[in-house]
C-alpha cells in the first residue's frame, strides 16, 4: 500500500502578502517510474524536493529538475514523473508576488516550470538533514525564517496586494476596471505591473482562479449541478463554464465530477500531488 502525507502550515502575519501557506508531502510512487498530474490553481509554488528526485514530461522527454524550482501560474495540467519516495516542502505564492520576493524576472515558460539561481537554494542541504531525520516542523520553521528575512529586505507592492486580495475575495470572477478600481489605480497601470510581476495579465490569473473554485466544488461535492456553478461563479452558461474547464484540464466538468466520484472511493484527497491537499 503507497502512503501519502500532506500537511499545510500557517504563515506569520507579515508573510501573508506574498505566501498562501507552507506545505509538506511525502509520497511513495514504487520502484518503477510513475507520473502524476499538478493542475492548474491560481498560485505559484517555491518547491523543494528530496529522495529520488522528479522530473516533467515536456514534448515528451523528461526534464530532471533541480530542487528547489518555480511551478508558475499554470493554463493546462503538468505531467510530472518520480520514483520511490518522493517529499516536497512547498512555499505556495500569490503568482504576483513570487518573482518580486527572490528578485527574479518573471519571463514566461513554456511548462510552467522556471528554474533559477538564488541563495535560498543553500537551504537544500539544512531541510534535507531534518527531512531525513523526520523532523517536518523543524524543516518549516527554516523555510519560515529564511522567507520572514528575505520578506524583510524588499518593499510588498500594496498595489498588487490590493488587487489580488480583491481578486481572492471574488474568486477571480470580477472585471478587470474593477480590480483596478479596488487597487485605487488605472487599468493600463495595473495590467502592466501585473505583467511585469507575474509574466500574466490580470485575466489570465482570474481565469484560473475562477477554474479552481468550480474544480474544488466537483472534487468536494461531485453531485454539484454544473449549470447552477456557472450561474453562480458568472460564466455566460454552462457550455462556457465547460469550455474554460476544458482549456485548464483537458476534460469536461461532468468526466471530471464522474471521475472525483470513484476516485474518492480510493483516495482521501489525492488527485495532486504538488497543490491541491
Amino acid at each position: 500500500m503507497f502512503s501519502n502525507i500532506h500537511q499545510e502550515f500557517e504563515v506569520p502575519e507579515e508573510l501573508k502578502d506574498t505566501i498562501k501557506c507552507f506545505w509538506y508531502n511525502r509520497r511513495d510512487y514504487g520502484e518503477q517510474q510513475s507520473g502524476f498530474t499538478v493542475m492548474p490553481d491560481g498560485y505559484a509554488e517555491i518547491i523543494f524536493h528530496f529522495g529520488s528526485g522528479c522530473s516533467i514530461s515536456h514534448h515528451g522527454t523528461l526534464q530532471a529538475l533541480p530542487s528547489p524550482f518555480i511551478m508558475g501560474l499554470l493554463n493546462q495540467p503538468a505531467l510530472f514523473y518520480a520514483q520511490n519516495q518522493l517529499e516536497i516542502i512547498g512555499i505556495r505564492c500569490f503568482p504576483w508576488a513570487v518573482f518580486d520576493l527572490l528578485g527574479l524576472s518573471s519571463e514566461k515558460t513554456e511548462n510552467g516550470v522556471h528554474t533559477f539561481e538564488h541563495p535560498v537554494a543553500k537551504l537544500q542541504t539544512v531541510l534535507n538533514d531534518h527531512i531525513t531525520q523526520g523532523k517536518i516542523e523543524e524543516a518549516v520553521s527554516e523555510v519560515e525564517q529564511y522567507f520572514l528575512k528575505l520578506h524583510s529586505l524588499i518593499t510588498a507592492d500594496s498595489l498588487l496586494f490590493k488587487a489580488g486580495a480583491a481578486m481572492r475575495k471574488n474568486n477571480g470572477t470580477i472585471p478587470v476596471n474593477q480590480v483596478a478600481d479596488s487597487a485605487h489605480t488605472t487599468v493600463r497601470t495595473l495590467e502592466r505591473k501585473f505583467k511585469q510581476s507575474s509574466g500574466h495579465t490580470v485575466k489570465d490569473v482570474s481565469g484560473v482562479m475562477r477554474f479552481e473554485q468550480i474544480r474544488n466544488y466537483l472534487w468536494h461535492a461531485p453531485e454539484t449541478s454544473i449549470a447552477a456553478l456557472a450561474q453562480e461563479f458568472g460564466y455566460t452558461d454552462q457550455s462556457h463554464l465547460s469550455r474554460e474547464f476544458k482549456r485548464y484540464t483537458g476534460t469536461t466538468p461532468a468526466v471530471f465530477a464522474r471521475e472525483a466520484r470513484k476516485r474518492k472511493q480510493i483516495l482521501s484527497n489525492d488527485f495532486v500531488a504538488f497543490v491541491q491537499a
